[in-house]
């Protein structure tokens, strides 16, 4: 045999190593292709576990995304102090469960789904108004998974005494009721009414119902500007002097003034959710999740949910709700992992957003799933959903305080309107650091 020369050596050296390369590039790619599997993500919110787990199970069924996806339920009192100490000594888990008014209190602890994974036209396109406040200038703050509406309860026994086939559909038919409704004792103090508002206290939702009623006079209460940058807007609407708002908080007080035609509520009584399951108010304004909890309240209480009413011959038919959506921790230990979870949520391929709204009984945030036909208390729901719309709560703590000073500034006679609105604007600005 002929002796290889050095440069035949040189060659078959190098097309062995290119081979052995090729195989090993071959194996990798093919291993990559059938490792589908996201790995170990932890995911923490308030949702019901039973519910929420389901879905997890039902997903991983058809998508190995899910194979080591756990999801652990915290109590709502303590969630987030709980997860803002986990996040800080690195304990926390790698997706967590917000509602939208708790999202920008807690966007430093987010990392925004990249605008590569889902661009902003892709995000209005895909779920609904109320969730745009996820939207970011960075990418989502989170994917927007169910949507829990603001509704009217109303007590089908004692409007049918009353001669009321249906509920209200507006406000001034809400403010009629006030007198055939309200029954006083010996002493003069109401025992039963028409509905529990004017007050904060003792009125479940009282923050998000003065709200409502200022989105619908065309007001609103946090905005961007025209550098995006987040203001006050209690002085938006109307004239730009806060007419709108105060035309709100008017309306929102009356039902706590006892020289008023309309009144029908105040501090001495019990909370409204209560009240409403004892029978003691006709009419309670609730977000749709509370519908079981209120049967457990009084199950022998005959109840309907109804559309929430809105301005009579108003411009702006509005309501509002709750969005709960899925973020990536900025410490997650998996956050490749966490992004390709929480994206799958979003994927009507999954079906997801529809099994977790059937499991929770409450709409999705997702258009393509509200689009299926519904009925019953279904359809009402969705419909809310639709046209419900959201603002940019800074810190539900402090906001809350704002509205209760507002609300309590009027019906202590302690401020005019105006003054208490202006009052809460520039709060709201201090908070919003203007």
């Amino acid at each position: 045999m002929n002796k290889l020369s050095v440069f035949q050596v040189v060659l078959l050296i190098i097309f062995g190593m290119l081979g052995i390369a090729g195989v090993l590039i071959f194996a990798f790619a093919t291993a990559g292709n059938n490792t589908t599997s996201a790995g170990p993500v932890l995911i923490w919110g308030e949702i019901d576990s039973k519910a929420l787990n389901a879905v997890l199970g039902q997903a991983a069924d058809q998508n190995q995304d899910f194979d080591q996806v756990k999801y652990v339920e915290k109590d709502p009192v303590t969630y987030e102090s709980e997860l803002v100490n986990a996040l800080a000594d690195g304990s926390g888990p790698d997706l967590f469960i917000l509602r939208q008014d708790y999202l920008l209190h807690n966007a430093a602890r987010i990392t925004p789904i990249p605008t590569a994974s889902l661009s902003p036209s892709q995000f209005n396109t895909m779920f609904i108004d109320a969730a745009g406040v996820f939207a970011d200038s960075r990418g989502a703050l989170g994917i927007p998974i169910v949507a829990d509406p603001l509704v009217l309860y109303w007590n089908k026994d004692t409007l049918s005494q009353s001669g009321y086939a249906k509920p209200p559909a507006t406000w001034a038919e809400v403010e009629s009721m006030g007198e055939k409704f309200q029954k006083r004792d010996d002493s003069g103090a109401i025992v039963k009414s028409a509905i529990a508002l004017g007050e904060y206290a003792n009125v479940t939702n009282a923050k998000e119902i003065l709200g409502i009623l200022i989105l619908q006079a065309g007001g609103d209460i946090v905005t961007r500007d025209s550098a995006g940058r987040l203001v006050p807007g209690l002085l938006s609407g109307g004239t730009g002097s806060g007419q709108t708002a105060e035309s709100a908080l008017r309306f929102y007080t009356e039902f706590a003034n006892p020289s008023s035609s309309h009144y029908s509520w105040n501090r001495s009584l019990p909370e409204s959710q209560r009240a409403f399951a004892a029978g003691v108010i006709a009419l309670y304004i609730g977000f749709g999740s509370e519908r079981p909890v209120i049967a457990r309240m009084n199950p022998n209480l005959n109840f309907a949910v109804a559309a929430v009413p809105q301005i009579e011959n108003g411009t702006h038919v509005v309501d509002t709700a709750h969005i709960y959506g899925i973020s990536i921790s900025r410490t997650a230990k998996n956050q490749p992992g966490a992004l390709r979870v929480a994206l799958q949520f979003a994927s009507t391929a999954t079906g997801m957003g529809k099994n977790l709204s059937t499991a929770l009984g409450i709409p999705s945030a997702l258009r393509d799933v509200l689009a299926l036909p519904a009925s019953g208390t279904g359809d009402l729901y969705k419909r809310e959903a639709l046209i419900s719309r959201s603002w940019y709560d800074p810190d539900p703590a402090k906001t809350s305080g704002i509205f209760r000073a507002m609300i309590e500034s009027i019906t202590s006679g302690s401020l005019s309107l105006s003054d208490a609105v202006q009052r809460a604007n520039q709060e709201l600005g201090q908070i919003l650091g203007i």
